[in-house]
């Protein structure tokens, strides 16, 4: 009886260490083609909630969660969440990479970041 309890243990504890390995490996997904970077002056064209990544730099802090980030082609304003920052700080000799999308307003156009990176 002793045996079978032992048996079934290790059983047990070799199918969990097979599941936590499988959890700790890199994740696949899609490695195609995505969204095509966009500048400024392009995304203020752009319809609402259309996705844009855009490069370039956060110039200042406007308040609140805006920013005013600046491309070879003009400025925009980009509302960054707190939660986007995570563990990284940029000025504005930074260049960042921002993958979100357009928000249309009734005077205004900006973009909603939905990811920021260090280039």
């Amino acid at each position: 009886m002793k045996r079978k309890i032992w048996g079934v243990a290790a059983v047990l504890l070799i199918g969990t260490v097979i599941m936590l390995e499988a959890q700790t490996q890199e994740r696949g997904g899609f490695t195609g083609p995505g969204l095509q970077q966009v500048t400024v002056r392009e995304a203020r064209s752009l319809w609402d909630d259309t996705p844009v990544v855009i490069r370039g730099n956060i110039i200042r802090y406007l308040g609140d969660e805006d920013y005013l980030f600046a491309d070879d082609t003009g400025t925009i304003i980009v509302e960054i969440d707190d939660r986007l920052w995570r563990d990284f700080s940029v000025s504005e000799n930074d260049r960042v990479e921002i993958n979100g999308e357009v928000d249309r307003g009734f005077n205004r156009v900006k973009i909603e970041a939905n990811s920021i990176r260090k280039l």
